[in-house]
């Protein structure tokens, strides 16, 4: 064993960014960093937890009972989504012609293939591995794979085949011998799809016109690993998705960029590229196209339309708005779950393509609030909207969302539509899989997410290396990596925005046992970020603080055949109109479980050790309508004596305020 080279300090952080990839002209740019292939890492302490909370609730047992999941017709099953589900009722008649493309299946395995290895479920992997060789086995004689082969009256279009590709690449990478049976089959779909594109874009409905990076994602990954001679079928059809899709590159323009809202607004191009959804897969479109053009324009205005995206439509949460469409800045519009997990998948891509930090930075700070934030603590029921003001969950009166049904912000089986019931399980598992990378030429490895992981690879010249990270992370300043290697190799970790400085302390290790680091970061204290109406928001760290409103709970359905799928509102039982003096905010690191555990499940009131207090009175704020906050009141008068509230990772709330008007406790 031969001594390490550590380099987990901020100058560390400096190195990733000056990491360079080689870039060959005639085939595909390299990435700055590569992706390890699935099973390579694993959560740990309370991360492999919430795997477990997520594995044992909803989405763990979809397939027992979730019609849409358990008699799939990508199974030769009968159930399906009538229409492609997102946003369909407020498209319709810009689009007649929508016809059935289902994806409840392909989603479902797309984000279950992940979830099942990282929690070493024999029987989880079981139904993925038949899932796989059912759509293999069916696939025609053309090369088409999907539920259609069973129905000749269902039109064929090709975006719902897209998460299949994902699902079967990732199987691939955690066992390589499926190889010899899938590839060909994916190369008889590359073909067939390719001819289709060519007759005139046969196959390029508005959801696939608007998803093609997915596709070129999954023929990169082709070209990257089984190229098989078919490169100049790759890139061809890489250039055709794109030629037939809608144009990313202007979309993400400045001059075309909505900056507020955008209903009643013209898009310049197709209504769906304001979609939520198609928003955060898109953000993939321009690093995917710069693999096959090479031009850094690409790759620029990805960064351009990144920052558009979160300056004009962004939230404290760390994600944005778009109840169906982007909603602009409001703190009571919505966002929907399917764009949160969508975003941290994009934003992983977007990071290991082009090496930028903020990217990272932005994926982990969904992590650790958007994402838990819009699902009960078992993780039993979800919503479709959450609100970063959410006074109450229940059918909303009068409703908010211009698009959205009055519904959708209640927790439960599947509010509004279907799909975020399907898809949601991705986002944890892809966060895991993602969060440590190699440099481009594998000599390096690097910690990319910070939370409890462990990794086991092999980098060049045979260099086996495992690390294995123990924090409480988000709730804990410290994380201790154990580190071996048969060779000297530089293992880096990304330094966040929110850490003003670090420190490493080496210590117990040895040539035999490795390296251990100790790694602190010193965050900045209780950063407050400026909102609309003289508001604010309070952070520390990568995490959002909130008023924790406490809540009852009435159980409006029941599942028959699973009763703990239930839909619940929640309605507010305190008082939740505060302005804050933000000069009085206190943090609070409350008391570490002496068995180094923190509770399960995390993300649940009254749970994280975590708090921030402060000096706050009462004010006059209305309500607009029954069920929500109006906008937040400026220049604010106390109606009454002020006290000290508690806020709360926002993650652990359910109904909050995070967006605060202010006050000043001195005058």
């Amino acid at each position: 064993m031969k001594n390490l080279r550590s380099a987990c300090s901020t100058l560390g952080f400096i190195l990733l960014g000056v990491v360079n990839g080689v870039a060959s002209q005639s085939g595909l740019a390299a990435k700055k960093y590569l992706n390890l292939p699935l099973g390579a890492i694993k959560p740990a302490g309370w991360l492999h937890d919430q795997l477990m909370v997520q594995t044992n609730g909803l989405w763990g047992h979809e397939h027992d009972f979730y019609h849409y999941v358990s008699q799939t017709d990508w199974l030769g099953g009968d159930s399906f989504y009538s229409n492609l589900e997102e946003g369909l009722s407020s498209i319709t008649s810009d689009y007649p012609s929508l016809t059935r493309v289902d994806p409840a299946g392909s989603y479902w395995f797309n984000a279950m293939v992940p979830n099942a290895v990282l929690v070493d479920s024999a029987e989880i992997q079981a139904k993925t591995q038949y899932f796989l060789d059912f759509v293999l086995e069916n696939q025609d004689d053309t090369g088409w794979l999907g539920p259609e082969v069973f129905n000749s009256s269902k039109p064929r279009y090709l975006w719902a085949r897209y998460p299949y590709l994902f699902g079967a690449m990732q199987m691939m990478e955690y066992n390589t011998s499926l190889a010899d049976a899938v590839v060909p089959a994916l190369y008889k779909f590359v073909t067939l799809a390719n001819s289709m594109m060519k007759n005139n874009g046969t196959g390029v409905d508005v959801w696939a016109a608007t998803r093609w990076e997915d596709f070129v994602i999954s023929l990169q990954w082709l070209y990257d690993f089984y190229p098989n001679g078919n490169e100049d079928l790759l890139i061809e059809t890489m250039k055709l998705l794109k030629a037939t899709g809608d144009p990313w590159e202007y979309v993400f323009k400045k001059e075309y960029f909505p900056t507020t809202a955008v209903e009643g607004l013209q898009n310049p191009f197709s209504n769906l590229t304001w979609h939520g959804v198609n928003m955060a897969e898109g953000l993939k479109a321009l690093p995917s196209t710069y693999r096959f053009t090479h031009n850094q324009s690409d790759l620029d205005r990805a960064s351009e339309g990144w920052d558009l995206l979160f300056q004009y439509h962004g939230r404290p949460s760390g994600i944005y708005a778009a109840d169906e469409y982007l909603a602009g800045l409001g703190a009571t519009r919505g966002t929907e779950l399917c764009l949160v997990v969508e975003t941290m998948y994009s934003g992983s891509y977007l990071y290991q393509v082009s090496g930028e930090s903020k990217y990272a930075d932005r994926v982990e700070r969904i992590a650790y609030n958007a994402l838990p934030a819009t699902l009960t603590g078992d993780m039993w029921s979800r919503q479709y909207l959450q609100m970063q003001n959410q006074i109450a969950a229940q059918n909303m009166t009068p409703n908010p969302f211009p698009t959205d049904d009055s519904y959708s912000n209640v927790f439960g089986l599947e509010p509004n539509y279907p799909c975020c019931t399907v898809n949601h399980g991705q986002g944890f598992p892809k966060f895991v899989t993602n969060s440590f990378v190699t440099t481009a030429h594998k000599a390096s490895l690097v910690q990319v997410y910070l939370g409890p992981l462990t990794v086991k690879t092999v980098l060049t010249d045979g260099n086996a290396v495992t690390a294995s990270v123990d924090t409480l992370y988000p709730f804990s300043d410290t994380l201790t990596t154990t580190v071996s290697a048969d060779k000297a190799f530089t293992y880096y970790v990304r330094i966040p925005s929110w850490v003003s400085n670090a420190t490493v302390t080496l210590n117990g290790g040895s040539e035999e046992k490795g390296i251990r680091t100790s790694l602190f970061l010193y965050l900045r204290k209780s950063p407050i970020e400026s909102r609309p109406n003289n508001s604010v928001a309070v952070h520390r760290g990568p995490l959002n603080y909130a008023f924790d409103i406490s809540r009852n709970q009435t159980v409006l359905k029941q599942n028959a055949d699973e009763p703990r799928a239930i839909d619940v509102q929640f309605e507010a039982t305190e008082a939740w109109q505060y302005a804050i003096d933000p000069s009085t905010l206190k943090f609070n690191a409350g008391t570490t479980p002496e068995n180094g555990t923190l509770p399960s499940p995390i993300f649940n009131s009254g749970l994280p050790p975590y708090t921030i207090t402060a000096t706050a009175c009462p004010i006059a704020w209305l309500e607009a309508g029954d069920t929500f906050a109006a906008v937040q009141p400026e220049n604010v008068t106390c109606t009454g004596d002020a006290k000290q509230i508690t806020l709360w990772p926002l993650g652990a709330t359910k109904l909050r305020i995070s967006e605060f008007p202010v006050f000043n406790s001195s005058q």
